[in-house]
């Protein structure tokens, strides 16, 4: 039985982009709990961060920014200042709530901005279908069509003295 079993429901088709945001954001904050982590969720002016957390004697900590998805697919929405916010203690969680659990990618920043930066520099390079250039914009994409991040929490490091 997976967790949360008896609690299965289904997504709301129109959940909006700020609850489906702050949803994302309390899954997050509960697994970390549910991990023996010291999750706190920030006011939501922080910028770039929305989770800061430790290990339950506070000698490690690290910064999380969570971004969400209803979709099923592995893929999720940045804008361009994520090519630039990175630190060895800063890390995204995606979120993808299409599923009666959620799925969880854990991510180091800066493999997510070296990521979305190449990422972008060959799409701008390319034509559109009709042949003509590419505008640039300061969208980006973070895809994990291999699952190589999923529910990889080791990666935050918390636990090793």
């Amino acid at each position: 039985m997976k967790p949360f079993d008896k609690y299965k429901t289904k997504i709301p088709k129109k959940l909006n982009m700020i609850l489906t945001g702050v949803a994302g954001e309390f899954f997050v904050a509960s697994e970390l709990s549910r991990r023996g982590y010291i999750a706190s969720i920030t006011l939501r002016n922080t910028r770039g961060i929305d989770i800061l957390c430790s290990n339950s004697n506070a000698t490690k900590h690290v910064s999380i920014q969570v971004k969400t998805s209803k979709k099923s697919g592995n893929s999720w929405i940045l804008d361009k200042k994520s090519e630039e916010f990175f630190s060895p203690k800063h890390f995204y969680v995606f979120v993808s709530l299409n599923f009666e659990y959620p799925k969880f990618f854990v991510v180091p920043s800066r493999v997510v901005a070296k990521y979305i930066k190449t990422r972008h520099t060959n799409w701008i390079k390319g034509k559109k279908k009709d042949g003509e250039n590419r505008k640039d914009s300061s969208m980006r994409k973070f895809r994990d069509l291999e699952e190589k991040y999923l529910n990889r929490w080791d990666i935050l490091d918390l636990d090793k003295k």
